[in-house]
């Protein structure tokens, strides 16, 4: 990294030599580089630059506002901000997209933070765990091009080291390759490292409500930036502390990205990220006798046979082909509507044309 961007005021915020770059065309127009830190209607909080600080101000989208859930700004942004005007006048392509998809029948995708470097999945300790969810989260994790790990949060609550034990290699065979982190934000074991692996990058803090994700924003940044609320008595559920997607700075360097509480995690074109968490069943796929094996009932299936021996569980298994249905069934949707889509903007322009032509005719004479 050279002296000057080393020594940028944004450095601690994730700017670097090839964002720069990327600003470079901005810069003639008078604009300054600043990352979104927070999104609301209309409006978004930047931190940009100011003499050899930082300063939090905002700024009118409205100049890049899309229709596209996808395409739209959000926590972690880098854009081209007029301090004059107040306006965001463009944004800065993405490194990197945690997207999922909405809960709409539209088969639509919905950002939830951009230009990460890791994504935490937390899972709390205080209900039985669902490896499946942490699969899911992780097909997204590393479809979106960010490095994650999981965090097993309330490790205070299970007293007994060996349960705790198998909870983590429980959790380490649904995550080949994957950081597991048994961790506790009240009595902060695992926090500093935890903290050590997110120095100097973006991470953001993904799972559902009463994982303990704002306790664990809070451990992590040395400060009550998040508003904590204790779980429901009568559930175990956790209320939705955080409501929007905010962006903290860390005091070893980097910035972490806190969302709300997720119901649903539905999977959003992840073909590879599921291929890369069930590493071990492409593997044996490529064993297969047929190129196009389904791996339900075909002779010479690799997987079918490590499934009968006992390589590999009936429960990865089961989850693979669930997360691989849910997956093709989206992508079909998805290019369903895009087809409707562009039969909607044929006729459209058919219909423009046909109306310039009138124009061009004139009225018609009597």
């Amino acid at each position: 990294m050279s002296d000057i961007i080393s020594a940028h005021p944004l450095t601690a915020y994730g700017w670097d030599e090839g964002f720069a770059e990327s600003f470079a065309p901005h810069t003639a127009e008078g604009l300054v580089p600043g990352r979104i830190v927070r999104v609301d209607r209309g409006r978004c909080d930047l931190v940009v630059a100011d003499g050899d600080t930082t300063a939090t101000v905002q700024g009118d989208t409205s100049l890049v506002t899309t229709g596209d859930p996808v395409r739209i700004m959000c926590t972690g942004d880098w854009a081209a901000f007029d301090r004059e005007q107040g306006y965001v006048r463009a944004l800065l392509p993405r490194r990197t997209a945690f997207v999922r998809s909405t809960s709409s029948k539209r088969s639509e995708g919905q950002i939830l933070a951009a230009n990460v470097d890791h994504a935490i999945i937390a899972v709390p300790l205080t209900a039985e765990l669902d490896l499946g969810r942490v699969e899911r989260f992780l097909a997204l994790a590393w479809e979106s091009g960010a490095t994650p790990l999981v965090v097993l949060t309330k490790a205070d609550l299970v007293t007994d080291p060996a349960v705790l034990g198998h909870l983590v290699a429980d959790t380490e065979g649904a995550a080949p390759g994957v950081l597991v982190l048994a961790v506790s934000a009240e009595t902060g074991q695992g926090v500093d490292v935890l903290a050590a692996v997110l120095t100097g990058g973006t991470a953001v803090l993904l799972g559902p409500s009463g994982a303990g994700k704002s306790t664990l924003a809070n451990a992590l940044s040395g400060a009550e930036t998040q508003h904590v609320q204790t779980i429901r008595d009568r559930d175990g559920k956790g209320r939705h502390t955080t409501t929007t997607r905010n962006l903290l700075p860390l005091p070893r360097g980097g910035v972490l990205i806190d969302t709300p509480g997720l119901r649903g995690v539905g999977l959003w074109d992840a073909q590879s990220g599921v291929a890369q968490v069930f590493a071990e069943v492409e593997a044996l796929a490529e064993e297969c006798r047929f190129h196009d094996c389904g791996h339900v009932a075909e002779p010479g299936c690799a997987v079918l046979a490590a499934a009968d021996s006992g390589e590999l569980t009936e429960r990865r298994l089961t989850s693979y082909r669930k997360l691989l249905r849910e997956n093709e069934r989206l992508a079909a949707r998805t290019d369903a509507r895009l087809r409707a889509e562009r039969r909607r903007d044929w006729r459209q322009k058919q219909a423009l044309g046909r109306h310039m032509a009138e124009r061009k005719r004139g009225p018609h004479k009597q």
